[in-house]
């Protein structure tokens, strides 16, 4: 059971991504370099799913692939890397019953981002709690506002002042995946952001439940405990000496990505070019849904999308009673293009997916195929709901 950490450099019509994966058993050799048999990337693979070796290329709709260089690395290295402008890290880890081991390894992985030079990073849904509607209200805590800063946080629960402390010292922005919130008897999925001073700059609360129940998959219901949110999210990444940077990122919680809608206000009300979708599809709708969507809403909003997922955990063995019930994750935290191309991905294991966002490209998607500018208003109008802007 080896454990073999890859990183590679990307080109995909001049993105460059840094894509990184923590690789388990059945791994193979591609000119001299160890790949896992089991990881699924388009860093890989293009359109046609056929495998793209290193120092190859494949070029569909106009977007290039092609590998510059890979080298195997140490998943546990301690060596910092200077912050690099846009670079995004995916943190997909395993999520226990265990709250303060949860809050640990956590802290870890963020550390493991500003080793790799990331700007940003991202949690997954629900990264100190089982995934279970029966745990939410046992791990909840009190969460800080928009606005609170770094000198607050010890008003506020282990989890979000883990988040502050981190932000701040890594100099890093921290989407932090979510948490169950506790406020005015409700208890709500929540995901805080946070800015390199450790001020929290934005508060989203889920605004879309996730009821389904689907014949032979899953059932599950968020709203026996959650309440959701009533207003949208989003954030302002600022680049130095005048530059834009990253603009303006919107947030949304998983379920949230099955709403175009929501996805269509960020990106056209709220000129968002980038968002992120924390995220826990489970086994069912994840391998029919989880890339398909991502790709879609990044087609719809001429943006990047990026979502990170807990890795999969096994189910309990037979003789054993764990208080909450076991949800399968299927992981595969995933960075697309405006074009709509899976740039960087992972498979279900514990990983950091890394890559750094060409800025340019959102604006020449959308002056290529202007879409914003060609609806129908006369036909259908989009209109600004009452709910709050977080």
């Amino acid at each position: 059971h080896s454990r073999v950490f890859i990183s590679m450099i990307v080109s995909r019509r001049s993105v460059q991504v840094l894509y990184a994966a923590t690789a388990f058993r059945n791994s193979i050799v591609v000119n001299g370099h160890s790949f896992s048999a089991r990881t699924s990337s388009s860093a890989w693979v293009a359109a046609s799913r056929q495998p793209i070796t290193p120092h190859s290329s494949v070029n569909r709709h106009n977007f290039s692939t092609s590998t510059h260089r890979s080298m195997a690395a140490s998943s546990t290295s301690n060596e910092s890397t200077n912050q690099v402008k846009n670079r995004v890290a995916l943190l997909q880890f395993h999520v226990t019953h265990d709250k303060p081991q949860n809050i640990n390894t956590a802290r870890e992985y963020i550390l493991k981002a500003r080793d790799s030079g990331a700007q940003l990073c991202v949690l997954p849904e629900i990264w100190n709690s089982p995934y279970a509607t029966s745990a939410f209200g046992d791990y909840a805590e009190m969460l800080p506002s928009v606005g609170d800063t770094f000198s607050d946080k010890d008003k506020w629960g282990p989890s979000s002042q883990m988040l502050m402390e981190l932000a701040q010292s890594t100099n890093m922005y921290i989407v932090g995946g979510s948490i169950p919130e506790t406020c005015s008897d409700k208890i709500f999925n929540t995901c805080l952001v946070v800015n390199p001073k450790g001020t929290i700059v934005g508060k989203h609360r889920k605004v879309h439940l996730f009821d389904v129940n689907v014949p032979g998959g899953i059932q599950f219901k968020e709203s026996e405990t959650l309440s959701a949110g009533e207003g949208a999210t989003y954030f302002d990444v600022a680049g130095e000496d005048g530059d834009s940077g990253m603009g303006r990122v919107g947030v949304g919680i998983c379920y949230d990505i099955r709403f175009p809608e929501y996805a269509l206000l960020l990106t056209q009300i709220h000129k968002c070019k980038v968002l992120i979708y924390p995220g826990a599809f489970n086994l069912t709708t994840g391998p029919a849904h989880w890339e398909l969507l991502q790709r879609a809403r990044a087609v719809d909003g001429q943006c990047f999308v990026l979502t990170a997922s807990p890795a999969r955990s096994s189910p309990p063995l037979d003789d054993e009673k764990p208080k909450y019930p076991h949800y399968s994750a299927w992981g595969h935290s995933t960075v697309v293009s405006p074009w709509g191309e899976v740039v960087a991905t992972c498979d279900e294991h514990p990983a950091v997916v890394v890559a750094d966002l060409d800025m340019s490209k959102v604006e020449e998607m959308r002056m290529a195929i202007p879409t914003m500018s060609q609806k129908r208003s006369d036909l259908y109008r989009f209109e600004v709901g009452s709910g709050d802007v977080n």
